[in-house]
């Protein structure tokens, strides 16, 4: 510890000298200071760093940002946000690219560490489980056109520039309420912190976006850019009781065919990654249909089924004969799925929560319940996972096959174990580099009932 007695206790604003021996989910380095953990942000693990204490009010670890390196590693780079650099102080450094001072080879590796980490630890997967999985290794695969990527430029204009960036096509950014100025908020915090440029957005965001300006009264800004329609400037203001874009759609063109969803309504943020996820559901359909395990008469779900990209991906795989019934809570997204699946003669859609859709189900009469353990359940939970009660539910329902895509790979881990007790095997994993420069990534596995 820099200027303080040996053994004396941390706390916020201290600095301290850390050794950094890995990675946590979360995108934050791992370090210990005389034996209490310390989770560092802007770190690298293998590095050693100057860090200052931000966080000490658990006795059990504390948090901390790095605000100089003492012994860099070799996949150190400058930062793709100037705005996030070391150069800042922590507090006033933007959140939402946590890796960006990351080469992009040493990011997926950290991310496959993450996702290997948490399905050992959470997921009860030994060794042997997880190289049948990852094929050997679990890798974390890189999106097409990262590494070609363009940004917008400050006068507007678009530059080639590090790989990975320039791919968003959704940005949510927050209005300080004093001063009505945009921007992101800071790590950990909600404080608005203006920048000049968001190098992770696609151009046409980069256009639009309200970075010098002010705008009283509002309390948040939605840039989107949809792949076949205009961008859009949505500005949300307190007390509203529709989010804004609800009733405003769009157009999303994936792989030739054309998604009505809502402005303001979920859809995938990386430009390639509605494409990727159609078909790595579609590719993992043939596969459970190649081993004479799916069957496209049964009673399939797809739950959390959103605007029906993935039914979509599975009615490509499975042919005309298709039936399947997508369930969502957002009427929005489930009017947007009826039109976007209204050529498939077998496809239903159903406003309703999932938990209480397969509640319904376990109750339905015997030839039902005989179509559905014969079925296939697409599922793409929030980040929170599905969790026990829907973990449950499914178990119930007892469908031959489950393809379960997920954006957190702790709650993915947590979601195989409970499935793993229920009687499922998870026999095959993708992981999927949706968001570089950034801790986040999607995983795509496949269970087999036994």
């Amino acid at each position: 510890m820099v200027g303080m007695p040996e053994n004396a206790a941390l706390s916020v604003g201290d600095l301290v000298e850390l050794d950094l021996t890995g990675i946590a989910h979360g995108g934050v380095g791992v370090a210990r200071h005389e034996g209490r953990v310390v989770f560092v942000a802007d770190a690298i693990p293998g590095e050693r760093v100057r860090a200052r204490i931000t966080e000490a009010r658990k006795k059990s670890f504390a948090r901390a940002a790095t605000v100089e390196v003492l012994d860099p590693s070799e996949d150190r780079r400058p930062h793709i946000w100037p705005e996030a650099g070391l150069e800042r102080d922590p507090a006033e450094r933007p959140g939402g690219a946590e890796f960006g001072h990351i080469a992009l080879p040493r990011q997926r590796a950290l991310k496959a560490e993450v996702l290997t980490d948490a399905l050992r630890r959470f997921g009860g997967l030994g060794t042997d489980a997880l190289r049948d999985l990852g094929g050997g290794v679990l890798q974390v695969e890189s999106l097409p056109g990262d590494a070609e990527a363009e940004a917008p430029g400050l006068d507007g204009t678009t530059h080639t520039s590090a790989p990975g960036l320039g791919y968003r096509t959704r940005v949510r950014l927050h209005v300080d309420p004093e001063t009505g100025e945009v921007g992101p908020y800071a790590a950990r915090s909600r404080r608005v912190i203006r920048t000049a440029s968001l190098p992770l957005a696609v151009e046409e965001i980069g256009w639009i976006a309200p970075l010098d300006e002010a705008i009283s009264e509002a309390e948040a800004v939605d840039l989107v850019s949809p792949s076949a329609d205009d961008p859009r400037m949505l500005v949300s203001y307190p007390g509203e009781r529709r989010r804004a874009g609800a009733d405003d759609p769009v157009r999303e063109s994936v792989g030739g065919r054309e998604f009505l969803v809502r402005a303001g309504g979920f859809w995938q943020v990386h430009r390639e990654a509605p494409v990727t996820l159609f078909e790595a559901v579609r590719d993992a359909i043939l596969e459970l249909a190649g081993s004479d395990r799916f069957d496209p008469g049964a009673a399939n779900l797809d739950l959390y089924g959103g605007a029906g990209l993935l039914a979509a991906a599975v009615a490509e795989a499975a042919g005309p004969g298709l039936r399947i019934t997508t369930v969502e809570s957002d009427p929005g997204a489930t009017d947007d799925a009826a039109e976007n699946l209204a050529d498939l003669v077998g496809a239903l859609t159903v406003t309703a929560r999932v938990d209480r859709h397969l509640a319904e189900l376990r109750a339905a009469a015997a030839p039902v319940r005989e179509r559905l353990r014969r079925g296939t359940v697409v599922l793409d939970p929030p980040r929170s996972g599905a969790g026990g009660e829907v973990c449950a539910g499914l178990g119930e329902v007892a469908p031959a096959n489950i393809v379960y895509v997920a954006c957190d790979p702790v709650a993915l881990a947590r979601d195989t174990a409970t499935l793993r007790e229920l009687g499922y095997t998870p026999v095959s994993l993708r992981a999927l580099d949706l968001f570089p420069h950034t801790h986040h990534f999607e995983t795509l596995a496949v269970f087999l009932r036994d």
